[in-house]
């Protein structure tokens, strides 16, 4: 049976994203406990591109099917994993791309939520907190995602972040979303 397009963003409250975000029924990545088989010769990009044997996957659909079967491991690789195979795939960077953002509230009282490349939805809490890594080209922001995946939040989106941050009146200069503080500064 085919997936059901995502509902468009934009036309979302940031309620709306959270309920979306809580009803989301994920396949049990963590109970499937298959043999290896291999290697997928898949890959993520940086940029959040997903690629079989070099070429891009060009369907949505089909990115968001596999990002739904992908796990990370205890020794930090990735997998695809279904109940009968598990597969090698190399993550560049993070799996996922946080590419919008939604903003309720101010202060503490802020709900941030974020649509990821693959169309699901992400609210900022101590669930799936934000962190700041500071690199040699400049401060990467994360979000985390589930099990141990994570999106890197697009290089705009963190510009909105940091807007909001030194609006506020928090030391040192961070975000709140879901009632946890997130500061901008790397940890």
């Amino acid at each position: 049976m085919p997936m059901a397009p995502p509902p468009d963003f934009n036309d979302l409250s940031v309620a709306d994203i959270a309920r979306l975000a809580e009803s989301d029924q994920l396949p049990p990545v963590e109970r499937w406990n298959p043999a290896h088989c291999g290697d997928s010769e898949m890959r993520i990009a940086r940029d959040g591109t997903w690629y079989h044997q070099g070429s891009p996957i060009t369907r949505p659909a089909m990115v968001r099917a596999f990002s739904r079967i992908l796990r990370r491991e205890p020794d930090g690789g990735y997998v695809l994993v279904t109940p009968v195979e598990k597969l090698d795939i190399v993550v560049e960077d993070a799996p996922f791309v946080a590419v919008e953002l939604k903003a309720a509230g101010t202060g503490r009282d802020a709900t941030l939520a974020f649509r990821l490349n693959t169309g699901d939805v992400v609210t900022a809490s101590a669930t799936h907190p934000l962190r700041f890594v500071e690199r040699d080209d400049g401060p990467r922001p994360y979000l985390v995602v589930r099990g141990g995946l994570e999106a890197l939040v697009a290089r705009s989106l963190y510009y909105e972040l940091a807007e909001r941050a030194l609006a506020g009146d928090d030391v040192p200069p961070g975000v709140w979303s879901g009632g946890t503080f997130f500061p901008l500064a790397p940890r």
